[in-house]
């Protein structure tokens, strides 16, 4: 390797550094930021469950640190999820100076459309799928049972439910993409919905709690999402149109 190879390899490393350390500073003043409010953050994020517990339920918390802990977890997870724009504009940012002119035309209505779904989905967790889900399971159980779920518990169970229905509610650029690169073709896909309308209830089966409803309520908008990923890819000209175009 020269030296001429070397020098912009250590520019697009030392690039690399500093929008990192960007991000993570970006991470750090949103979490000091709100570590303060991280018991009313808890409570808010568990309200879905708290207004279905009897009078006499109550959460509790089985580990020495849990009170400390959980609070903490939820509130670095949330700095996250609110500097995701800015993460995603970072990644942009480093990848943009390699792509083609057609393939920037189409980068940033997806960047913007990736962070606005996974939102979505986060809403849509928690105003549809935790009440739906809590529901059920506090519904379910034998009577003489006292409920009193444990903190650290409800936490994790939420956290997968959010993660869960964020990247689920991505598909349609996740579809777009595909066609976008040449993986496949709208007709393919077209052809495949019986499977895919099936495997939509295999990914709900696999990362929503075992329950019939969360499974559903997830699978459901995945297979419309990807309708709506299907229905962009449709304007998708293709490849030799775009070269002629170029030309």
């Amino acid at each position: 390797m020269t030296q001429d190879q070397e020098q912009p390899l250590v520019a697009h490393l030392v690039e690399l550094r500093n929008r990192l350390l960007k991000v993570v500073l970006t991470v750090l003043v949103l979490f000091l930021g709100l570590f303060y409010f991280a018991n009313d953050l808890y409570l808010i994020l568990v309200e879905p469950l708290a207004v279905l517990l009897p009078e006499d339920g109550q959460m509790i918390a089985t580990g020495v640190a849990s009170p400390f802990l959980v609070p903490f977890k939820l509130t670095l997870v949330l700095a996250v999820l609110l500097a995701m724009p800015f993460i995603l504009h970072q990644v942009w940012g480093f990848i943009s100076p390699g792509l083609y002119q057609h393939e920037k035309k189409f980068a940033m209505p997806l960047l913007v459309s990736s962070i606005v779904l996974f939102y979505s989905g986060i809403l849509f967790a928690y105003y549809v799928v935790l009440p739906l889900a809590f529901g059920f399971f506090t519904a379910i159980g034998p009577d003489g049972i006292a409920i009193t779920p444990d903190i650290s518990n409800i936490l994790d169970f939420t956290l997968k439910i959010f993660f869960a229905f964020g990247f689920a509610f991505e598909i349609p650029v996740a579809t777009f993409l595909m066609v976008l690169s040449g993986i496949t073709t709208v007709q393919s896909l077209s052809e495949k919905r019986p499977y895919i309308f099936l495997g939509c209830f295999v990914v709900g089966m696999l990362v929503t709690p075992p329950d019939v409803i969360s499974q559903t309520i997830l699978a459901l908008p995945m297979y419309a999402l990807f309708e709506g990923g299907v229905l962009a890819a449709r304007m998708i000209k293709p490849q030799p149109e775009q070269d002629a175009a170029a030309n």
